[in-house]
């Protein structure tokens, strides 16, 4: 029986299938065509030319030997690749003359290159020589403007590592996760625009989850899914914001998966946001779980008070605006759950003042932040007042009420209880029984210790004098 293309191709496919993993069969090998066969040379039909220099790469040695068993030792491969015509919606094909070849020592292949036009570009921004993708980022995210504390230091510090040396560190992927307004697409983009800053030559891609999932169903409808991999596999820092939105679309999972392995393994670098650690997210396959684990995942936490006031500071001098210390923070003590609603806060404020014409003052603050949390004048507690105090001093609760003479224990203890005296109705016998059953006589002695400290111990001074503003604030 003559053999013809299809026949030898599919025994070449039948060898194949049981070599490489199922997912790589169906992307690299599925979709080629056979399309005639000349004596010991084949020709094959690829959809792109970054299909084709991709097979060229890593499965060269495994088409060699498989046509060397079809057709013998001087077995050829041609590959034919498509040609979109552009806006006529035709496609044809180009070869090139044979001059042109490449020649494979290692298994004596020729393979004849054919030209044709790049791999599409979901995000619509053409190039020929080489494709010109807009990056989607916003100039505005910066690390300059990423105010770094305890609660994002790690994550930041990460994401400066990528940033200079992407794809070459063990942080791939990097993973930023957090709750809202945290700052995550924030980081993810200031990776991006830092990376296009110092390596203008690399491309740079931001998508969000939903955009990326939106892309592969519209290529899904129009049979382009290799297509579609394909122009994702060019990136060489591929930002993919709040993955968490995977988790309902299987086989988005799968395209990203291809994805993922190609741009892993071609040194690529990739940084993905969520809003939970990669261990907790529902609904993602267990495959893309464990890619997620090799590089770092770095949590952003909520900002504590002197951040909070840092990220008002720092906001208002990009802007040029002014405000009463007092009021800064007032507002920063208040809003402790998130920077977005830090800066919401701060904008309410200023188009308060603007429109009925008030100057800002901590009444106003009141008055407009009614609208973001619950405030109103409320009376301090002993306990509320110890747990400030333990918090400052990073002292363990117990440690305050405990007989003990280490000074850090005793200052704090002593701090506490000038406090208490100043800012609540309780007695001193209450202040005292709240301190493991101390008497009146205790607290006065507490008192008076603290204020000889503040005439002499300036340190000391302004430890109280912080301490003092946080329940002052509290307060309010």
């Amino acid at each position: 029986m003559a053999k013809n293309a299809e026949s030898v191709w599919s025994n070449c496919l039948k060898i194949i299938k049981d070599i490489v993993e199922w997912q790589h069969f169906k992307t690299w090998f599925e979709p080629i065509n056979p399309v005639e066969l000349k004596g010991n040379v084949l020709m094959i039909q690829v959809p792109s030319q970054f299909f084709y220099e991709y097979l060229e790469e890593h499965y060269v040695n495994l088409l060699a030997k498989t046509l060397k068993r079809e057709l013998g030792k001087d077995a050829r491969l041609e590959y034919r690749i498509m040609v979109d015509s552009g806006n006529n919606g035709r496609n044809g094909s180009m070869d090139v003359p044979a001059s042109n070849m490449k020649t494979y020592n290692n298994n004596e292949m020729n393979f004849p290159l054919v030209i044709d036009n790049p791999v599409k570009n979901p995000f619509v921004i053409p190039g020929l020589k080489k494709m010109q993708i807009d990056p989607q980022l916003n100039h505005m995210y910066t690390f300059d403007s990423f105010i770094e504390g305890d609660c994002n230091r790690v994550a930041r510090r990460a994401g400066k590592t990528v940033a200079e040396k992407p794809g070459a560190n063990s942080f791939n992927p990097l993973v930023i996760y957090g709750g809202v307004g945290l700052g995550k697409t924030h980081l993810a983009q200031a990776i991006g625009n830092e990376v296009k800053r110092t390596h203008p030559g690399k491309v740079v891609l931001y998508v969000s989850s939903e955009k990326f999932i939106n892309q592969f169903q519209d290529h899904s409808r129009n049979n382009a899914i290799n297509d579609f991999i394909h122009f994702y596999q060019l990136i060489d820092v591929l930002i993919i914001d709040d993955v968490q939105f995977f988790s309902r679309a299987e086989k988005s999972q799968d395209a990203f998966f291809a994805i993922f392995n190609h741009l892993h393994q071609s040194g690529k670098q990739l940084v993905l946001t969520s809003d939970k650690p990669p261990k907790d997210l529902d609904g993602m396959q267990e495959r893309l779980l464990s890619r997620f684990r090799w590089g770092l995942s770095a949590d952003l936490q909520v900002p504590d008070y002197e951040t909070r006031i840092e990220i008002l500071e720092r906001k208002m001098k990009n802007d040029g605006l002014d405000m009463p210390k007092e009021v800064v923070k007032y507002v920063a003590y208040n809003i402790n759950t998130n920077v977005r609603e830090l800066e919401g806060a701060l904008i309410s404020l200023l188009a308060q003042s603007s429109l009925n014409k008030k100057d800002i003052d901590v009444e106003l603050a009141k008055k407009v932040l009614r609208n973001f949390v619950k405030t109103s004048s409320k009376e301090i507690t002993i306990d509320a007042i110890q747990k400030m105090v333990c918090e400052y001093f990073d002292v363990p609760y117990d440690k305050l009420l405990q007989k003990t003479r280490k000074r850090e224990i005793v200052q704090a203890r002593q701090i506490t209880m000038y406090l208490a005296k100043a800012f609540t109705k309780n007695s001193l016998k209450t202040i005292g029984e709240h301190f493991g059953g101390r008497d009146h006589t205790t607290v006065i002695h507490s008192c008076q210790t603290v204020k000889d400290l503040m005439d002499t111990d300036s340190i000391f001074r302004e430890n109280v004098m912080e301490l003092t503003q946080k329940v002052q604030l509290a307060a309010m």
